[in-house]
């Protein structure tokens, strides 16, 4: 036995207080509530919070500020749930990832579903991020020719030029392998996150002490107004899939004493207190400022054209944002796929060869043939993707639709069921499945009016000629 597997495994078996590894052998984790809350602050907030006030403004203030609250409650309480569990039933062994706990609870078919609703909400993801991405730097080149040119000038850009240099970006940094593991990552992308969403929530305070602020109203856009009653209902729907794309966050590796799941449950219902106030802020403020005329992305959609250089500026921490975010979900779909493809076709030196080649400055690298032309070619169809369906709204509001009933909702109330063996037709029974089924049908009718409003778009748009 290796010495350090030899020590790994006596300090788990005596129990050594001061052992540097857990009971179940792996490195003792360190997280805490404090740092597990911040965890949980920083990936929620990112490129969802910008579309809060175009969703607000299509519920009005009563709707668009409950709806806001009835998602955040249903993500703690559901994270909740999902914390409970964090150790399997029958053994009492960690999970250390959401697919893990679905498996070790409900068993092999559910997990291969949720495997597939994870993955398509990573490829969804990394496709909205190239939208964003390309809008953020059409933003930035929009605004100096505004501020040149005055703001009637058109100053339309094509996305498509910046969705390619996006890609190729990408595709540059995909090459890298564990990027997911760079510590700066996270650091980098929550401070640019908080950057931006602190930009928009400012210039929407101070567009509202300045007296220039919209007309707002009860019920939001207005009938007959401001939209026809369908084009009202669909926006509504889409609306609530933007809110629900908003809300999406991983847990943190907690010490085990105290209890993990206990410890995360109050991570959790800090983390969500605090992003639900930041997020009816930035709902509420932008609202106020842009009334029913809020842009989807209200720092993108020049209702702020002054100062010019501070758009700029939140612009391009949205895209260095986005840059790192795309690698974090991007990285697990390859790790995936090239594992399987090893355990496939283990001696196919296509797949499992390395090629050791000298890069100035950066020493040596080794190059794979199929994870640089598998990668590349990930890339590349996520990029022509967007490129086809460049809506920022739309798209983010399937992405939550799509994603925020199976992940938050339907798979950790399934393991609650089955790890307290909950009995069927009983009255916490029937109440979870009533809630499972009300968020199902609201993803429901959240996806159905965010593809209407694609097809919608896309009667008014010619496929790779986007323009901003």
């Amino acid at each position: 036995m290796a010495p350090e597997l030899q020590k790994r495994t006596l300090s788990v078996e005596t129990g050594a207080v001061d052992s540097k590894f857990d009971d179940d052998g792996r490195l003792k984790r360190n997280g805490t509530v404090l740092t597990a809350s911040a965890h949980i602050i920083t990936a929620v907030i990112g490129s969802g919070v910008l579309s809060l006030a175009w969703a607000v403004a299509q519920l009005g203030w009563v709707a668009g500020s409950i709806a806001l609250t009835v998602f955040s409650i249903i993500t703690w309480f559901t994270s909740c749930l999902l914390a409970d569990s964090y150790r399997s039933p029958h053994t009492g062994t960690r999970n250390y990832t959401y697919m893990a706990a679905v498996k070790n609870n409900l068993g092999g078919m559910q997990y291969k579903l949720c495997g597939l609703a994870q993955f398509v909400t990573l490829v969804g993801i990394t496709i909205g991020y190239t939208i964003t991405a390309s809008i953020s730097m059409v933003a930035i080149k929009r605004s100096n020719c505004f501020h040149k040119n005055g703001h009637e000038a058109g100053c339309h850009t094509s996305n498509n030029m910046f969705m390619i240099i996006f890609g190729v970006v990408q595709i540059i940094l995909s090459q890298i392998p564990n990027f997911h593991d760079l510590s700066g990552l996270s650091i980098i992308a929550a401070v640019m996150s908080f950057a931006y969403s602190f930009i928009g929530l400012g210039l929407s305070i101070a567009k509202i002490a300045g007296g220039n602020y919209g007309r707002t109203s009860l019920e939001g856009v207005v009938v007959g107004v401001d939209v026809t009653g369908a084009e009202k209902l669909w926006r509504s729907l889409q609306a609530l899939g933007n809110i629900a794309s908003a809300y999406a966050f991983s847990n943190d590796t907690l010490k085990s004493s105290p209890p993990e799941n206990q410890e995360m449950k109050k991570a959790t219902f800090l983390g969500i207190s605090v992003t639900t106030i930041f997020y009816t802020l930035c709902g509420t403020l932008g609202y106020a400022a842009f009334g029913n005329d809020a842009p989807g992305n209200f720092l993108t959609g020049f209702g702020f054209y002054e100062p010019f250089w501070l758009i700029d500026f939140g612009n391009a921490c949205i895209v260095v944002h986005l840059v790192g975010a795309y690698q974090v979900y991007c990285q697990p779909i390859f790790t995936a796929v090239e594992k399987r493809c090893s355990h496939r076709w283990p001696e196919s030196k296509f797949i499992t060869k390395e090629y050791p080649v000298t890069i100035p400055f950066c020493g040596m690298y080794n190059v794979n043939m199929f994870r640089l032309m598998w990668r590349t070619f990930y890339v590349i169809v996520t990029s022509v993707i967007a490129m086809i369906f460049p809506f920022f709204n739309n798209v983010l509001a399937l992405l939550g639709a799509i994603s925020f009933w199976p992940l938050t909702v339907y798979f950790p109330i399934e393991m609650f069921i089955s790890r307290a063996r909950i009995r069927r037709f009983s009255f916490v029974w029937i109440w979870l499945n009533v809630l499972s089924g009300t968020c199902l049908v609201i993803s429901l009718l959240a996806a159905v009016a965010s593809i209407q409003g694609i097809v919608v778009d896309l009667r008014a748009y010619k496929p790779f000629s986007s323009v901003s």
